[in-house]
């Protein structure tokens, strides 16, 4: 597969531009080495990750710098020499924009460092695994099931790799060695079993003490442990949404992965046909759309302004978006993975935009089919138009 140009481009560009450091945070593998050097191939390139290139580096940071002075330098995996963030602290005053471009995977132990030296000097953004935008309508998979199971890491994309595989080492290497060792968690089978009951909670509101109790640790260590794989860009947390509308809603947060191919291996969802048949199947699907609508506002280098809604009868909205935004630019979602679409799915949407003064064309239902048409009541979308991106002139 050729080069896939990534949408975060256009901001890694404008940030370079003014700031004379840039950092680009994102978890292993999400394609963050390719896409910097293909933007700056004229900058000297160095990763941390080689052992001779980090010795270097912790022995000599002036001289490890002084590359830099050329046309700049891309540092890899830069949160493994923390040293050089006292050194880049008084570089960065003196030197123009985008000399220096960082990168790292650790968000945990990286944002420590530029916060702690490097606030004020340094744009931060993010790139995800590939968004289905990114690998254009052309690319992706013929059904639902398989674009999930498949997820959207570069290498499963670019080298055909079987996804299963990826995602078996994937957790092996990444999830509990490398994320574990961040806060020396000894207890190898407790993280394991942890990072298993956070896949079985996926679409759920969370609940702590619930889960420390499956998990037979603390709702301390609970905290501290989903921090480390929000750090590490594997799951994060959609939070409630209540303003200016009623004080009657559920407030705990609902859990979600970045990507679904590591979801159904930890659910052990082998193949797409398993999927199809799975129980939860609609979590997953419901997963695949919010996430791929989180990487449409990060990869623009925006904050994400995802929520849901639920209030105490029961009525429920999957995804608000931009909900304190301009009036175009609020949407509300349903998800059904179903390839049929009944007309009691859209009863809360309905009701929301009624209520919210949201119109019918910013009413979203995503489900498992692909014709896609408007009513009068809301945007019937199918799966595919909804997360490569094709959805203008079904949403005005």
């Amino acid at each position: 597969m050729d080069f896939i140009p990534r949408c975060l481009e256009g901001a890694l560009r404008e940030a370079a531009r003014y700031y004379p450091l840039v950092t680009l945070t994102g978890p292993r593998q999400s394609g963050k080495t390719t896409l910097l050097r293909a933007m700056w191939p004229e900058k000297a390139y160095a990763s941390l990750d080689d052992p001779d290139t980090l010795d270097f580096a912790q022995q000599d940071p002036r001289g490890f710098l002084s590359q830099a002075e050329a046309n700049g330098i891309i540092i890899d995996e830069v949160q493994r020499a923390p040293m050089l963030f006292n050194y880049l602290q008084g570089y960065a005053d003196h030197s123009p924009p985008g000399r220096y471009i960082l990168s790292g995977s650790s968000n945990f132990l990286l944002m420590e460092k530029v916060s702690q030296s490097l606030a004020g000097r340094t744009a931060v953004l993010t790139l995800l695994p590939f968004s289905a935008q990114e690998l254009g309508r052309e690319r992706l998979d013929a059904s639902w099931q398989e674009a999930a199971w498949r997820g959207f890491y570069p290498r499963v994309r670019a080298k055909n790799l079987p996804a299963d595989l990826f995602a078996r080492d994937y957790i092996a290497t990444y999830v509990e060695r490398d994320v574990r060792l961040v806060k020396n968690i000894a207890n190898l089978e407790s993280f394991r079993g942890f990072v298993r009951l956070c896949a079985g909670r996926a679409g759920q509101m969370l609940s702590l003490t619930s889960l420390a109790g499956d998990a037979g640790i603390s709702v301390n260590t609970v905290r501290s442990w989903l921090g480390l794989l929000q750090a590490a860009w594997l799951v994060f947390l959609l939070p409630s949404w209540h303003k200016n509308f009623t004080t009657r809603v559920i407030k705990s947060p609902k859990l979600y992965w970045f990507d679904t191919s590591l979801l159904c291996y930890l659910l052990q969802i082998r193949t797409p046909e398993d999927l199809a048949l799975h129980p939860l199947r609609g979590t997953v699907f419901e997963n695949l759309i919010i996430a791929e609508r989180f990487k449409a506002a990060v990869h623009q280098g925006l904050p994400a302004s995802l929520y849901f809604w639920k209030d105490s009868a029961g009525r429920e909205i999957d995804l608000v978006e931009n909900p304190e935004r301009p009036d175009p630019e609020r949407r509300v979602w349903e998800c059904k993975s179903g390839m049929t679409v009944a007309s009691e799915f859209l009863k809360h949407l309905v009701f929301y935009g009624t209520q919210e003064g949201i119109p019918p064309e910013q009413r979203i239902l995503v489900y498992g089919g692909e014709q896609s048409q408007k009513r009068s009541e809301a945007q019937l979308l199918g799966w595919k138009d909804a997360v490569a991106g094709e959805m203008t002139g079904w949403m005005g």
